[in-house]
């Protein structure tokens, strides 16, 4: 049972003799006892050699011990006094625009940049995934964290993804290894903590830090219980996706016209500028952050700055890729170093499969229907996507069509079904409704398309929930008479 006054007089007297690890350790075991394992893990870091001691083995986050904790602490803290800085200029900046003769700015203008560093960019959740290989996931958790620097979440999960081929399944069966979670305090909330006995840990920066194991192959012990944390993983994994989106179309809109869309709207255009097919709760949110963080990527490229070499894994061109030091796309907290890369289509004629891939990872696959030798190999790009191609959402080329590089080539729907997973089509690619329809949202015009043999797994589990857009635009073209290679 827990002893509110054991763990007030022992958080007391670590805060008074710091260094004392008999302490850390007296006060991890009343903590573990009251169920408050976060907490107790945070101690028997701090205990180090006395917890070995005691327990006759090393704690299974002791392999960068305290001087990695105390490394992303310290960041922690630079990264709260950035935010009290940029809340204060803020401020200043309202006072300014306040006065007579302020700026009149319309209501999408109005919202300021993201800061780097502050409430506006720093991720409540974030996750790093651990590659099945290797053999000392919580130390890659604990360089993951470090390298993240100032964009590190307040929140780390820590997981791993089934791997096929050298690809990572987004869609597949994820294991939570452990969460780290940085509960920051503000000082009227530090005193009134101290004033009720609070049971958390804090650091020299106010900080309540928390570690929590999940898996109990990686910590031998009894994890904690983890249906709250898959949630957070999958809330965020929703997130994610729309990050991606609408950070490829930034991208591809720059390739496309040259310069950088000012507003959302430039992207949810009518037929034949449709980069997007429409919008989604939260989008405006997304791509004014997403474009500030590729704004700071162009002028980082400008300024000669080294990028990091990505993790190793095939992306569809079977080569590794050098991405800038400021990562971009994934500003929901996906921390790894390939995160910039824009959504890609790969097909794969050996197993009749459509992916979408970002970096190494496979966002969706899809069995599509082929053409044999008469399905060209190469590379291609979306140089088109059209609403009910012919007039007909049921027609010879379904609801959806996008074709290939301004060719006679387009991934298509279909009305023969049957088709699908086979090499009947005179060179296209054909979907079934459904799938065709969630990739037509998912990826935007001007996304790169390669087809190759002998790629892709040749299975993958559907998602939990399909990827859809809300339509705020007509993007037919009843002008036009299809004739695809169907």
């Amino acid at each position: 049972m827990e002893s509110p006054k054991d763990i007030f007089y022992l958080k007391q007297f670590v805060k008074q003799h710091p260094d004392n690890q008999m302490g850390w350790y007296l006060l991890g075991k009343q903590y573990s006892l009251a169920g408050k394992e976060g907490k107790a893990n945070y101690c028997f870091i701090q205990a180090g050699e006395i917890y070995d001691a005691f327990e006759h083995e090393s704690h299974p986050l002791a392999e960068h011990q305290l001087q990695i904790w105390k490394e992303w602490s310290r960041k922690q803290k630079n990264k709260r006094f950035a935010r009290r800085s940029a809340l204060v200029a803020i401020v200043l900046l309202g006072l300014v625009f306040s006065l007579p003769g302020g700026r009149d700015m319309n209501q999408e203008e109005a919202v300021s940049p993201p800061i780097a560093g502050t409430r506006q960019t720093v991720s409540k959740v974030g996750v790093i995934f651990i590659p099945q290989k290797e053999l000392r996931p919580v130390g890659y958790a604990w360089d993951g964290l470090i390298n993240a620097g100032q964009s590190a979440p307040l929140k780390a999960i820590a997981a791993k993804l089934e791997e096929d081929k050298g690809w990572r399944n987004w869609t597949g069966s994820a294991r939570i290894v452990m969460a780290v979670e940085a509960k920051q305090l503000e000082s009227s909330e530090e005193d009134q903590a101290d004033a009720e006995g609070s049971n958390g840990i804090r650091t020299d920066d106010g900080n309540e830090m928390e570690v929590t194991m999940f898996d109990s192959d990686t910590c031998n012990c009894i994890p904690a219980e983890s249906s709250g944390i898959y949630k957070e993983y999958r809330d965020w994994q929703t997130k994610q996706e729309l990050h991606w989106t609408v950070g490829s179309a930034v991208t591809q809109y720059k390739k496309l016209y040259g310069n950088w869309p000012s507003k959302l709207d430039d992207l949810v255009r009518p037929y034949p500028n449709n980069v997007l097919a429409g919008m989604k709760d939260g989008m405006r949110e997304v791509f004014r952050e997403v474009l500030e963080r590729l704004k700071a990527r162009e002028r980082a490229d400008k300024n000669g700055e080294k990028g990091t070499k990505a993790s190793s894994g095939q992306d569809g061109s079977g080569n590794d890729n050098e991405v800038a030091a400021v990562s971009v796309i994934g500003t929901n907290g996906y921390m790894e170093p390939d995160w910039s890369k824009p959504l890609e289509i790969v097909v794969d004629k050996a197993t009749h499969r459509l992916a979408v891939v970002q970096g190494n990872i496979i966002v969706r696959s899809y069995k599509v229907g082929l053409g044999a030798e008469r399905t060209p190999e190469g590379n291609f790009y979306i140089s088109e996507k059209v609403k009910n191609p012919n007039g007909s959402d049921n027609g010879t080329f379904g609801s959806r069509g996008m074709t290939l590089s301004n060719t006679l080539y387009a991934i298509h729907g279909t009305d023969e079904p049957e088709s699908i997973g086979k090499d009947e089509s005179l060179g296209c690619i054909r979907m079934g409704k459904a799938d065709v329809e969630e990739l037509y949202d998912l990826v935007p015009l001007g996304t790169p398309v390669i087809v190759k043999n002998g790629t892709l797994p040749s299975d993958s589990k559907p998602a939990a929930e399909r990827f859809k857009l809300e339509p705020k635009q007509d993007e037919t073209n009843p002008v036009k008479v299809y004739e695809w290679l169907n």
